[in-house]
């Protein structure tokens, strides 16, 4: 029997060959690597750049940090070493599908340059988008859309990104968006505006 998983991949593969042509004229394959802390908008922003990106034409796919650990991931905790892994593994498979002609957006708080650093390199600096999503500690921890700061203030999460982990900001992002400062919809406009030169097809 066929799992799900395998399913997927299938269909995935299937939609590749159909149109790959169709995209492959019109992108250039890129990874936009979101960084930032916890509730800084990093999911928000990468679900709502691929509704708009995807409004001009592009193929685009979301690979979030949440998901990564209920699968391949699920295996890794939080320690260093861990951490490390967790981005390597990421970026290994990110890699995979950048060589199909796909566009990725990969959603990670990737706390330090180190890991960073090794993304890119696997990845290649030249199809690496590094996008900062700024946002103060105190106004995530504010918005604690995940409960999770709560849940450190009481002692139940060790470990964690920005309270008793340090996190690095990246000294020379691409892209740099500060989600304490603007909606939502500007986030993303901007985004967008910066994003698209980047992937788009230039045939001069």
């Amino acid at each position: 029997m066929t799992s799900a998983y395998n399913k997927n991949w299938t269909d995935f593969n299937r939609y590749i060959r159909r149109n790959r042509t169709r995209f492959l004229i019109r992108q250039v394959p890129k990874v936009i690597w979101m960084t930032g802390l916890s509730g800084a908008g990093k999911t928000t922003l990468a679900i709502a750049l691929e509704e708009e990106i995807q409004k001009k034409g592009f193929f685009v796919k979301i690979f979030d940090g949440d998901i990564i650990r209920e699968g391949i991931n699920k295996d890794l905790m939080f320690t260093k070493e861990d951490r490390i892994e967790n981005i390597r593994r990421i970026a290994e498979v990110t890699k995979l599908f950048l060589d199909t002609g796909v566009v990725i957006i990969c959603s990670f708080i990737s706390p330090t340059n180190e890991v960073r650093d090794m993304a890119k390199e696997i990845i290649g600096e030249d199809r690496f988008i590094e996008v900062f999503v700024n946002c103060p500690l105190e106004i995530c921890e504010q918005r604690d859309v995940k409960g999770l700061y709560k849940k450190v203030r009481k002692g139940e999460i060790k470990n964690f990104t920005g309270i008793d982990s340090p996190y690095e900001p990246p000294e020379h992002p691409d892209v740099e968006i500060k989600t304490n400062e603007n909606t939502v919809k500007q986030s993303i406009k901007d985004l967008v505006k910066q994003i698209v030169p980047k992937i788009k097809y230039n045939s001069k």
